[in-house]
């Protein structure tokens, strides 16, 4: 024969535990969803643009063109430029402007990549020189902005918000 024996102290322990559940269930049901920060978004808007294949100048002023900047035929410049192992406060800066348009370039660091600047015939509400710098690696744009030339002058991205 089987006897089972519950003791008052063994009755509580058990209604303590099942209590501490409820109440750790209850707080996790409260907590508000975590979303991360995430350049999802950013990523998407800049899905619709294409940034591979870019093999030849015409390539280059084509993927301009998708933003809608007309531009000169050949560049004012093409170099040969090599992103800094270590990123300093400036280069952080113009990493932050290419991460706000979905580009990133600290998966390129202390590598040689190209750069190449064109003359902008057409931004809008601005009389000054504006120049368009494309940065490519591996027949890819990872880089690039709009800026101008003037002392007063601006920076942004490709779609030219400022």
């Amino acid at each position: 024969m089987f006897i089972c024996t519950v003791r008052a102290n063994t009755l509580k322990f058990f209604c303590v535990i099942a209590a501490s559940l409820v109440v750790l269930c209850a707080i996790i049901l409260m907590i508000p969803e975590y979303t991360p920060v995430s350049t999802k978004p950013i990523a998407a808007a800049a899905a619709q643009y294409n940034y591979d294949k870019i093999k030849t100048n015409d390539n280059i002023v084509e993927f301009l063109a998708q933003f809608g900047w007309e531009v000169d035929s050949e560049p004012l410049e093409e170099v040969t430029i090599k992103i800094p192992a270590e990123f300093d406060k400036v280069m952080n800066s113009y990493n932050e402007l290419q991460r706000n348009q979905g580009l990133d370039l600290s998966k390129y660091r202390g590598r040689e990549v190209k750069r190449y600047t064109y003359k902008v015939k057409n931004f809008p509400d601005y009389t000054g020189t504006v120049m368009a710098n494309v940065i490519i690696y591996k027949n890819r744009v990872i880089g690039g902005d709009l800026c101008s030339s003037d002392v007063t002058g601006f920076i942004c991205g490709f779609e030219g918000k400022k």
